[in-house]
Parts: C-alpha cells; sequence; structure tokens
C-alpha cells in the first residue's frame, strides 16, 4: 500500500461520512418544503423518511457480505450511478411512491459508502491511530451536518425547489466517484481469505460493545430529537433559544471529535470510553434534573464534548477484537448503531405521547447508563490489548 494510495482512500472514507451526515442531517431543513410540495401534513411527510433510515439500515447490514463479493471499486461505482438516478427522480417526479423510493436508494447508497469508509480507516491504520483516525473521519459527519443546513437555507431563501439541495449533496459522490477512478483498493474475500487461512471467534466482547453501540445510538438521538420540545415546554425557552441547544451540543461534538482524534493516541481506548461514557451519562442527568434555563447551555455544550468519542471508540474497540480487522464485525458493530436510529422515535414517540418530554430525556440517560455499564464489563474481556499493536504511532 504506498501512502498516496492510502491518502487517496482516507479522503474517500472522509468523503462518505460527509455524505451520509449531509442526507440524514438536513431532513429537518427541507422537510416543510417537501409536505408543502406534496400538500401532506408534516407529521405525515416525516414518516416517509423512514425510508431513508430503512435504506442506510440495509446497506450496511447487507454490505458485511456483499464487501467480500463486490469489489469496492465497483460498489462505489454502481453508488455514483443510483445516486445520479435518485436525485433525477426527485427532480422531475411528483408522486409520492416515486419520492419514497429515491429516499430510500439515497439511503442504501449512504450506507453502502460509509460502511466502505468504516471499513477502508479500520484496514489502513493500526491500534491507537485507527481510533484517531476514525474519530477524524467521523467529524466529516458533523461537520456535513452544520454546513448543508446553511446551504439548504441559502438555496430555500432564494425560493429555489427544494430538491437542488438533495442536487448539492449528489456533489459530495462526484469526489468519491472522481477519487475512487484514481486510487487502488484493498482486495477482500477469497483472494484474501487465502492469506488468513484461520477464522476467528469474536468473542463476548463483541456483544457488550454492540448492545453499548446500540444504546448510545438510541439514547442521543432520543435525547437530541426531545430537547427543543423539553425546553420549551418546562424550561420556558423560545424556539431560537431550544433550537440553539441543539446546535451548541453538535459544534462542541465536533471540536470534540477533533480533540480526542488527538487525545485518543496516548492513552487506552477500553479506559477513556467508559471514563467519557460515565461523564456524558452525569452531564445528561444534571441537564434533566436542572432547573436553571442558563444552566443548560453551558451543560449541553460540556455534554456535546465529551461524547464526541464514544461511538467512533466503540468500533475501534470491535475493530480490534480479532487479529485482521474483520468487515463483517465492523459493519455489526455500525449495523447495531443503524438499528439504534431506526429506533429512535419508535420508542420515544410512545414515551413522550404518554407522560412528555421529560420522560424520553430520562430513557435516554437511562441507555447512556447501560453505555456506561456495558464499556466497564468490556474492560474484563476485551482482546484490543492483545490485537492492537497499543504502541503509540
Amino acid at each position: 500500500m504506498t501512502n498516496r494510495n492510502r491518502i487517496g482512500l482516507t479522503w474517500i472514507s472522509f468523503f462518505s461520512y460527509a455524505l451520509t451526515g449531509a442526507v440524514v442531517i438536513v431532513t429537518g431543513m427541507v422537510l416543510e418544503n417537501i409536505a408543502d410540495y406534496f400538500h401532506l401534513p408534516v407529521a405525515q411527510m416525516s414518516n416517509t423518511f423512514t425510508f431513508l433510515n430503512a435504506g442506510i439500515l440495509v446497506a450496511v447490514f447487507l454490505n458485511a457480505w456483499l464487501m467480500e463479493i463486490v469489489p469496492l471499486k465497483r460498489q462505489l461505482m454502481f453508488g455514483f450511478v443510483l445516486m445520479v438516478l435518485s436525485v433525477l427522480g426527485l427532480m422531475t417526479s411528483h408522486s409520492l411512491s416515486v419520492f419514497s423510493l429515491c429516499m430510500f436508494v439515497l439511503g442504501v447508497v449512504s450506507g453502502i459508502t460509509m460502511s466502505i469508509g468504516t471499513f477502508l480507516i479500520t484496514h489502513l491504520y493500526e491500534g491507537r491511530q485507527r481510533g484517531s483516525r476514525l474519530l477524524f473521519t467521523d467529524s466529516f459527519f458533523s461537520m456535513a451536518g452544520t454546513i448543508f443546513p446553511i446551504i439548504a437555507a441559502a438555496l430555500l431563501a432564494r425560493a429555489l425547489p427544494w430538491y437542488w439541495v438533495y442536487a448539492c449533496i449528489g456533489l459530495i459522490y462526484v469526489a468519491i466517484f472522481v477519487l475512487a477512478l484514481c486510487f487502488e483498493f484493498p482486495v477482500l474475500g477469497k483472494k484474501a481469505a487465502v492469506q488468513n487461512v484461520e477464522k476467528e471467534k469474536w468473542g463476548i466482547g463483541v456483544l457488550f460493545l454492540s448492545i453499548a453501540a446500540l444504546c448510545y445510538i438510541l439514547g442521543q438521538l432520543g435525547f437530541i430529537g426531545w430537547v427543543p420540545l423539553y425546553a420549551t415546554k418546562s424550561m420556558g425557552m423560545d424556539l431560537t433559544q431550544a433550537g440553539a441547544l441543539v446546535g451548541n451540543f453538535w459544534t462542541a461534538y465536533m471540536i470534540g471529535m477533533w480533540a480526542f482524534s488527538a487525545i485518543l493516541r496516548f492513552f487506552d481506548p477500553q479506559r477513556i470510553v467508559t471514563v467519557l461514557a460515565l461523564l456524558a451519562t452525569v452531564l445528561m442527568y444534571w441537564f434533566i434534573s436542572s432547573s436553571d434555563a442558563a444552566m443548560l447551555k453551558w451543560i449541553m455544550i460540556s455534554l456535546g464534548f465529551f461524547s464526541s468519542a464514544i461511538y467512533t471508540t466503540l468500533i475501534t474497540l470491535g475493530s480490534l477484537q480479532t487479529k485482521v480487522s474483520s468487515p463483517k464485525l465492523v459493519n455489526f458493530i455500525l449495523t447495531c448503531g443503524t438499528v439504534g436510529t431506526m429506533l429512535t422515535f419508535v420508542v420515544t414517540g410512545p414515551i413522550v405521547d404518554k407522560h412528555g418530554a421529560h420522560a424520553a430525556l430520562f430513557t435516554s440517560n437511562l441507555l447512556y447508563a447501560v453505555v456506561f455499564v456495558m464499556c466497564l464489563l468490556l474492560g474484563f474481556v476485551s482482546k484490543h490489548k492483545l490485537h492492537g499493536h497499543m504502541s503509540s504511532h
């Protein structure tokens, strides 16, 4: 693997996370415009975005096997064709079923590229360097989540149709496509199997990591999803202040990722993720039990910063549970996290209906406590020190 090639593949990983971040996070910005376009109530329209999440889940799940059958470069080429077709579909069709199908395809394309991006980083880097690279890669998800709502707002303010937002997101895939043409990809499957005859057992640590990944994403998105309602109804804030809380969280999250991508090189990933999970659980509890509205902003910034490294460190630890980084294992933990995304409103919606937003936030807090317990238990069974080449690079 030449250095030039490694850098090229790393950039593909960066863009793959940016693509998924843009597709997922821009939903809230364009929802009202799309609802108007189809003459539907916003609540009903939001259900069609379940197709987007379903597409991501299906792609991440299936790609654990597909990666070993279909070469990575060919998958990215095929993804480019699907991306162009789905954006054209959004631009030309007035049918709700075509819209839902295009959303599903967008989800599939995002899921495929994200799982390839994650695998490339775990394949190209080892030990602590792998953790810091994954974190930096994941920060592109938040970066797109910060940049694309601004682009969407600018386009919509100029009275351009909402589908131009997706055309702009498509430009990220153009960059992936061009890079994919220029660089060589690692070979997986049958050819790679020759070099690695022995099948490795995953071990119980993978179970703990999977539960932690699911609970973390479900807890985080459940929390972020209902903070605006809680802030306006229970804490007497206006909508702008409530929105600013969410903005503060994601900005601190992005800064946290950059900070931890440097810090992680010097610490054992299992210890640091346990400490961060404990801190995040305590901060979240402080947020939901605080009666001082002015304090919430600072708690939210701290929570964003300290929880930013948790998910990526879980994936890193997962990839270090076997001697040779296995795409199936990495994808399995990613899939568990994606299931958390899918379940967000399925789990928290009924809780809010029956007991209000505070109860949903408390549920998220309990899920974070489960993440802490799983990370603690992992300390007794993790194999990352055996396989991780844990020297600082």
